[in-house]
């Protein structure tokens, strides 16, 4: 920065020589200067590393030595390490050499392949036969995962032989990974993390660590996986007798495996265990398989927003009747229903899925559809979570002669249902009534549809209306929309019905994933069979 008269700013100026010595020692390459006699007059921590012999007030080793000027770089092999060498003649006859670990290179290339590999994947035994594989490629010739024992007392193990071989798999108990020193202590974390190599017992190796017509080995390499709440396995790295023993940087790169392949492995372990949960809590959330009834067909289908996910807040459930007792005349019939609760999402889901628990309970007191409106209302105004607010449509299934089916509606504040006649009418319901977990009393209107053989009762939700989409993507579908493309299924099967339907709305939204989407659902009930 310049002050007013334009001078430099009297605080800067050239680095201190002790700046000048942190940076030189932090460096990554090594630095070396000599004097015109050869003797080395300073040299950095990356240097001595590169070649231990280098020692300031001593003639410089070979081969820097014998280095001549060489601005463009040279390779030499020292303690079998590969090092470019770089040299320059820096004024009054001193000359500075700069080192570069060519192993470096390959080093960047293993923890970018590394990381792209393990990645790849949510599935844990994916991740660790990844991990053998970049540990059979890099750095040993036959790389060995043991995953950390669960419930059951035996080890999944994963094994890749250098080549580009398949990874093989097995189980094994736990006592037999004991003959590998270090390899309880490594599963169980009480391992230092930093390898160990140990001699094995007169019998060898076990089949399940190297295969038979692996040969003489050397000594292994045994590392713990790191997870989130304990090691998530083990690593077992040997190369065959006569290969070079790992040495410093090879442990550098094993660690950085293991810990990758640890973490991976740990969170592809801990989705699994929360898909599970997932599965389990969402099991009955999901639509039902439709039951068969006779003299009738039902055909349902329902997409979930692209919010929510596979569950939403509609939903649909067919309740078939318990065995009637002595003590009633009259049977009970099969009930259908469809709704739509407040909200979308997980939320939404679960109020549904409460709804439905709900019916089924009611349905062992009360079997008419109005009767059951009221009731579920009185539920929902006294449960604790907030706007569980519910539209309903509930309809009881009989059979009467000439295979006629009749369906009594009670309609909570739900779009009443469509009527396909068997000519191509389209009719609307005419039942309807207050939105459920909004009042303490409801009105209901009820209504009875009588089906000829062929026709259909088709319940649907707001959702497929309410679809924005169309040429410019901001036009509802619309009740029009529907009831035209209801009529042109006449006579089809309730599931082409239910099917065409969809087709259409999915289209109008311009694809599956495509507009300001709902969720939807549709059930078709169908006279005949």
């Amino acid at each position: 920065m310049k002050g007013a008269s334009g001078s430099a700013d009297p605080r800067a100026g050239p680095p201190s020589p002790g700046l000048m010595a942190t940076l030189l020692e932090r460096s990554g390459e090594g630095v070396v200067l000599c004097d015109a006699d050869g003797v080395v007059t300073l040299a950095n921590a990356a240097a001595v590393r590169l070649v231990p012999r280098i020692e300031p007030g001593l003639p410089a080793p070979a081969p820097l030595g014998a280095a001549a000027s060489a601005p463009e770089g040279r390779t030499v092999t020292y303690g079998g390490r590969a090092i470019r060498i770089r040299t320059e003649t820096v004024g009054d006859g001193r000359l500075a050499w700069y080192l570069t670990d060519l192993r470096a290179a390959p080093r960047t290339e293993f923890l970018l392949e590394a990381g792209r590999r393990l990645s790849a994947s949510l599935d844990p035994y994916r991740c660790a036969r990844a991990a053998t594989e970049l540990g059979a490629e890099y750095l040993s010739d036959v790389a060995v995962v043991l995953m950390r024992p669960t419930a059951r007392p035996r080890l999944k193990w994963v094994r890749a032989l250098a080549g580009g071989h398949a990874p093989e798999e097995g189980t094994l108990p736990v006592a037999a990974a004991a003959r590998v020193p270090g390899l309880i202590d490594a599963l169980s974390g009480r391992g230092d993390g930093g390898g160990r190599e140990g001699r094995q017992d007169p019998d060898g190796m076990p089949d399940w660590l190297l295969p038979e017509e692996f040969g003489p080995y050397g000594d292994p390499l045994v590392l713990p996986l790191p997870g989130n709440d304990g090691p998530a396995g083990a690593m077992a790295l040997v190369r065959r007798a006569g290969r070079p023993p790992f040495d410093d940087d090879d442990r550098v790169m094993a660690r950085d495996l293991a810990s990758r392949a640890g973490t991976a492995i740990s969170a592809g372990l801990l989705f699994r265990e929360q898909s599970k949960v997932n599965a389990i809590l969402t099991g009955d959330l999901l639509p039902p398989d439709l039951p068969e009834i006779a003299g009738m067909r039902l055909a349902g289908l329902l997409r979930a927003s692209r919010q929510a996910g596979a569950i939403g807040g509609d939903f649909y459930d067919v309740y078939l009747p318990e065995p009637a007792p002595e003590s009633e005349i009259v049977e009970r019939p099969p009930l259908v229903i469809l709704g739509d609760v407040c909200g979308k999402g997980a939320h939404a889901a679960v109020l549904a899925g409460q709804v439905r628990h709900s019916l089924r309970t009611l349905l062992l007191l009360e079997s008419r559809p109005d009767r059951l409106l009221e009731l579920l209302n009185r539920s929902l105004l006294a449960s604790p979570s907030p706007n569980s607010y519910v539209t309903l449509v509930v309809a009881a299934l009989r059979t009467a002669p000439g295979d006629h089916v009749l369906v009594d509606l009670a309609v909570a504040g739900h779009p009443p249902p469509l009527v396909l006649r068997d000519d191509g009418t389209v009719e609307e319901a005419t039942a309807h009534g207050s939105m459920l977990g909004a009042v303490k009393r409801i009105t209901l209107w009820r209504a009875t549809v009588d089906l000829a053989p062929g026709e259909v009762c088709l319940l649907y939700s707001d959702g497929i209306t309410e679809a924005f989409g169309g040429p410019g993507g901001r036009e509802m579908f619309g009740d029009e929309r529907l009831k035209e493309a209801l009529a042109a299924c006449a006579r089809l099967p309730a599931e082409a019905v239910v099917a065409r339907l969809e087709r259409l709305s999915t289209e109008w939204l311009g694809g599956p994933d495509g507009g300001l989407q709902d969720d939807r659902a549709l059930l078709a009930v169908r006279a005949g069979a």
